[in-house]
């Protein structure tokens, strides 16, 4: 493949960029992490697309206009909104559930709940790394450092927790290296070869461009939409403060309705209208659509069939759905990685040979791609090997970390970042973990104590819940600079700081936060997850867990299904459902997503066939809008209950569709 034409590529990063987006990024790390801990119901920092980068960049794109017209000087252009927005998104992401909420938990929420009764800290005392836990192993329950943390009005001992951030940070270095240099490698192929949509850009790219974000602000369509979630968490809002205020409701448990067998089976399962979603989804295809809402309606279906058919139905270890879903969206995954690598075999064999020759036709200098394919390729090997070395360190075997890492990145990651790139899903969770896998040749005891300490640490900071996803990230971007005629080798640098100011001001307005309030009286997911796997663990130590039942059956099954699915796509043009639905049918972004699916698939459907592509296209602003809406209030309500906190007044703010 030669190179594209590059006419037009702008010049590369200027500083004012920086300057104004390093304290920003200190802001608004401070603000993710007090509303997804504080606030609790709005949950800011979960999306891929993370509403704060959002209303940031609106908040900047229109003070730069305001400039421009006073002034009659341009003082930002693309080049400078798209590293702003970028530094956002990365510092919202990881100082949400994409790394802090994930990371610090479990480096003392094992010595805090720890009991004489429940043995947990002579379990782990000779199992755990003393430069991966704040707390002494080998110590008591309910150390000094964890009763602070826990319980508040203490100050934060730094000289004990400097140590396993600064250790665990190593691991995170290799992991988002590993991101940077995969998304490098998948650019070309998914963005140029395969014509991928990238939906999550659609929206940041109408306000970071000129020639639409004028447009798109005084179009009364996209005012329209606005309109419509600003009333509705409006009303929710002064509901919530104010009970006599009507509100609307947004969520329907369909379980409380279910009360007889095997209804009273079904896994969890919600009708949410997430009005953002709708705006997205709109944008998406009618039969990926249709797909992403059927499969998982199938999926309950299918298991509550199971349970008529006279099988237990327990759930998946580390997630919420049955192990029957659970194993079949771990057959499809795989086969999905075999399929996307298949297609992208051309492109692949380019970047190996660029990778290992110093002659090739296929061009990766800096207005292609953001590093050259040789440190793509040569990066992802030095860091997954150096990844693998930080786990035998800390105590994992060779072959549990390859395993672990390997299907953490090449599997999960590898078919989450084509889910949001194809499909525009906002959440990247899965349903299975590389302990899933194993369990399917041998008992989860047989591990070995020191590897099942070790599996479970690891699955609370990468593996057990994986949204807050950096490679969707920096594949959006890399997506964003070619449409913008942006330099991608510009990105770098505000990709590093990005990550460093986001670790450090993330870990330390979370520690500060936990250690003034006290832990336990905020948001209880991050503490709650990290004890459990941290349970999970101690009880297979214990040799008290057994393996689910036909996991080998339901992921072969899941095989078979997805490659008939791949199968009858090839063959037919129009068939309708889409594999990468069935891979994350069982996912809890499908709960809380599916409604709007099937939502934005009648109304889509209804208007195309009302006023064709035509009418299609019109109505685009106000979808647009409608997600603009529901990310503004939720800055907004988040903003409130920041500034009601420091005057003493106590603010609810109204649920969000986003968990």
């Amino acid at each position: 493949m030669g190179a594209e034409p590059t006419t037009g590529t702008t010049r590369g990063l200027r500083a004012r960029a920086l300057i104004l987006a390093v304290p920003l990024c200190i802001l608004f790390a401070y603000i993710t992490v007090y509303g997804d801990m504080v606030c609790k119901s709005v949950q800011i920092g979960i999306l891929q697309l993370p509403p704060p980068a959002v209303g940031a960049l609106l908040g900047v794109v229109l003070l730069g206009q305001l400039i421009t017209r006073l002034t009659g000087r341009r003082l930002l252009e693309p080049r400078d909104l798209l590293p702003i927005y970028m530094m956002l998104t990365i510092t919202v992401l990881m100082s949400s559930r994409g790394t802090i909420e994930k990371l610090i938990p479990p480096t003392i929420e094992l010595n805090y709940r720890a009991t004489p009764e429940n043995l947990a800290m002579q379990t782990f005392a000779g199992l755990l790394p003393k430069w991966l836990v704040a707390f002494d192993p080998k110590g008591p329950p309910k150390q000094r450092v964890a009763k602070d943390y826990a319980e508040g009005n203490a100050p934060v001992q730094w000289r004990l927790w400097l140590g396993p951030l600064l250790s665990w940070s190593g691991l995170l270095v290799l992991v988002y290296t590993s991101f940077l240099c995969l998304s490098v490698i998948l650019r070309r192929q998914w963005q140029d070869n395969e014509k991928l949509v990238f939906p999550l850009t659609t929206l940041p790219l109408t306000l970071i461009d000129d020639a639409h974000s004028r447009s798109f602000f005084r179009n009364r369509l996209m005012w329209t939409g606005f309109a419509v979630p600003t009333v509705l968490y409006l009303l929710n809002g002064l509901h919530a403060n104010f009970p006599p205020v009507p509100g609307i409701t947004t969520r329907v448990v369909i379980n409380d309705w279910l009360t007889t067998r095997p209804w009273n089976q079904i896994q969890y399962t919600p009708i949410n209208l997430s009005v953002e979603a709708i705006g997205f989804f709109y944008f998406l295809s009618g039969d990926l659509l249709l797909s992403l809402w059927l499969f998982y309606v199938y999926g309950r279906v299918f298991d509550m069939c199971m349970v008529q058919a006279g099988y237990p139905s327990p759930t998946m270890n580390a997630h919420n759905p049955s192990c029957f879903s659970g194993y079949q969206s771990m057959g499809a995954h795989l086969v999905l990685l075999i399929y996307l690598m298949r297609v992208a075999w051309p492109h692949l064999k380019q970047v190996k040979a660029r990778a290992f020759a110093f002659r090739t036709r296929i061009d990766d200098g800096p207005e292609r791609e953001v590093i050259t394919y040789r440190m793509a390729v040569w990066g992802l090997v030095l860091s997954f090997g150096g990844a693998l070395v930080w786990m035998r360190q800390a105590g994992l075997d060779w072959g549990f970390g390859a395993v672990q890492m390997g299907m953490y990145l090449f599997v999960i990651c590898f078919v989450l970042g084509r889910l949001v790139t194809e499909a525009g899903v906002l959440q990247t969770e899965t349903s299975f973990r590389a302990t899933d896998f194993l369990v399917m040749f041998r008992a989860q005891p047989t591990f070995g104590a020191r590897n099942l300490a070790m599996i479970g640490l690891l699955d609370i900071v990468l593996a057990r819940d994986p949204r807050g996803l950096l490679l969707t990230n920096f594949l959006d971007s890399q997506k964003m600079a070619q449409d913008l005629k942006v330099r991608p080798r510009s990105l770098l640098l505000p990709t590093i700081i990005a990550i460093v100011v986001a670790f450090v001001a993330g870990s330390y307005f979370f520690l500060t936060l936990s250690h003034r309030d006290g832990h336990v009286n905020l948001y209880g997911y991050p503490a709650a997850n990290a004890w459990s796997r941290m349970s999970n663990a101690q009880a297979a130590i214990e040799w008290r867990v057994t393996n689910p039942p036909l996991t080998g059956t339901m992921f072969i099954y899941g095989v078979g299904v997805t490659s008939a699915l791949v199968f009858l796509r090839a063959a037919f043009a129009g068939f309708p459902l889409h594999p990468l639905a069935y891979a994350v049918h069982a996912a809890w972004s499908m709960n809380v997503f599916w409604f709007s699916a099937f939502l934005a698939w009648a109304i889509k459907g209804f208007i195309l066939r009302a006023g064709g592509m035509k009418l299609y296209r019109r109505l685009m602003p106000f979808f647009l809008g409608m997600t603009l809406g529901s990310f503004t209030m939720a800055c907004l309500w988040t903003a409130a209950v920041i500034i009601g906190r420091v005057k003493g007044i106590n603010i609810n703010p109204p649920m969000f569709g986003f968990d």
